[in-house]
């Protein structure tokens, strides 16, 4: 059993500076291209995108605070769904979600670090930029779990200042005038506003991290809900208030132009040149923090398969460190299949395979169809509780778990106009439909 390391704080730090940190700096300028440079489209897309994460947290944190087996979501599918549908939830996050995911953010935290450091980001530097810094994460979080939270909370409260800083002096000195709550003159994209749904997404996604680590939470029965709702809000109004304030600050057209250099831009226009680069090297802590935020939970993921059977050879993953408490094995597997998808990433980067697009939107759709089966089985528990006097109040057992449907169905749909999404989604039900053949043949 693994010691519980991890507070309240470390909790909220967890979802906030994991879900805080990357998307909202590089995928701004996404968002803007969707919209057609239309900032009051993209608030409005993301206070609608957020109804899936706030009520989503708040139906998770239902079933939170009714089990601390490891796992996260892998455990709630387990216990209030079926085996089936728990391998096909641990086996998505394991094969796509996680690392795809992880190696976006650490080829995001490469151009960041090229910037600070004024080295050409070429394709080849961010990629050894790129892996160090994710050899050095897991380094970290292998060998001393205890230092991953450490730096967790501190890299949440760092990434905060940058944030905090262009969000209130875009609102307070800003012309306003850049912010028109009309459609703007770019016009680099006749894809469906809608479609800037799945970057905020993206921006937004995270949050359910810290349900990895349940179990290793100190009174995670109580502490785990409470910071599922507290996250999300934060999250959300500190979106907003960054999102306008740096349009102020600088156009939606040049921030269309600019691309994920755009920070850097802002960070020159409030402090000049040796101002920016304070305020990058914060982004860079930002960014780096939601790298280790993902993949501390990440090396768990095998193991929380392996003590169910859902993994091949599942007893090997099963094994914690006796020096590290720490299973080791599943976290090489983890690191191994981060390799895999960090040289997916260099092809997809390297020949332009998505435009105005990475490799980590290929989980984003899936991952909400899947929410929408947890959602479903706390309305399951509510029915079938609702007789007890302790049970769930109707609030959180059928309203929320309702609006977190509506929700989810909101960014699958926002998700489904843009045609690539097909194939995403095509990619991730191949992995599913082989957790499921697996569940088959282990049963048999």
């Amino acid at each position: 059993m693994q010691k519980k390391e991890y507070g309240l704080f470390t909790a909220i730090a967890l979802i906030v500076g994991t879900v805080i940190g990357s998307g909202i700096f590089f995928k701004s300028d996404n968002i803007l291209v969707y919209t057609n440079g239309s900032v009051s489209k993209g608030v409005f897309v993301f206070i609608i995108a957020a109804i899936g994460i706030i009520f989503g947290s708040l139906s998770i944190s239902v079933l939170a605070s009714r089990t601390n087996n490891p796992g996260g979501l892998i455990t709630y599918a387990d216990e209030f769904v079926n085996k089936k549908t728990a391998c096909a939830f641990g086996w998505f996050q394991t094969f796509i979600y996680y690392p795809a995911i992880i190696a976006v953010i650490g080829w995001v935290a490469a151009i960041y670090i090229c910037m600070f450091l004024g080295i050409e980001d070429n394709n080849t530097n961010i990629l050894l930029i790129s892996s160090l810094a994710i050899i050095i994460i897991y380094i970290i979080n292998v060998f001393s779990s205890s230092i991953g939270g450490y730096f967790q909370n501190a890299a949440t409260i760092i990434k905060l200042i940058p944030l905090v800083i262009i969000a209130i002096t875009g609102i307070l000195v800003g012309d306003a005038s850049k912010v028109v709550f009309e459609t703007t003159s770019v016009k680099t994209s006749s894809i469906s506003w809608l479609a800037a749904i799945a970057p905020i997404a993206f921006s937004y996604d995270g949050w359910v991290v810290s349900t990895s680590v349940a179990h290793e939470i100190k009174n995670s029965e109580k502490n785990l809900p409470i910071a599922l709702i507290f996250g999300p809000i934060f999250i959300l109004i500190a979106y907003i208030i960054y999102f306008v304030g740096i349009c102020n600050i600088v156009s939606p057209e040049n921030i269309v132009a600019q691309g994920d250099a755009h920070v850097n831009i802002v960070a020159r226009e409030i402090f000049g040149i040796y101002g920016a680069k304070i305020i990058v090297g914060f982004v860079v802590i930002s960014v780096l923090g939601t790298l280790n935020g993902f993949t501390l939970g990440f090396i768990r993921l095998p193991y929380s398969l392996g003590i169910r059977g859902m993994f091949p050879n599942s007893k090997k993953y099963t094994v914690i460190d006796d020096k590290f408490k720490m299973p080791i094995n599943s976290a090489k597997i983890s690191f191994l299949l981060t390799i895999v998808w960090i040289i997916i990433n260099y092809i997809v980067q390297s020949k332009g395979l998505m435009p105005n697009s990475d490799v980590s939107e290929i989980p984003i759709v899936a991952s909400y169809i899947l929410y929408i089966l947890l959602y479903i089985s706390v309305i399951k528990l509510y029915i079938k509780e609702k007789s007890k006097n302790n049970g769930i109040s109707l609030l959180m057992g059928v309203i929320v778990p309702i609006i977190a449907i509506l929700g989810s169905l909101i960014v699958i749909i926002g998700g489904l106009a843009n045609p690539i999404t097909f194939v995403y989604i095509g990619i991730c039900f191949i992995v599913i439909i082989f957790s499921v053949i697996f569940m088959n043949l282990k049963q048999n």
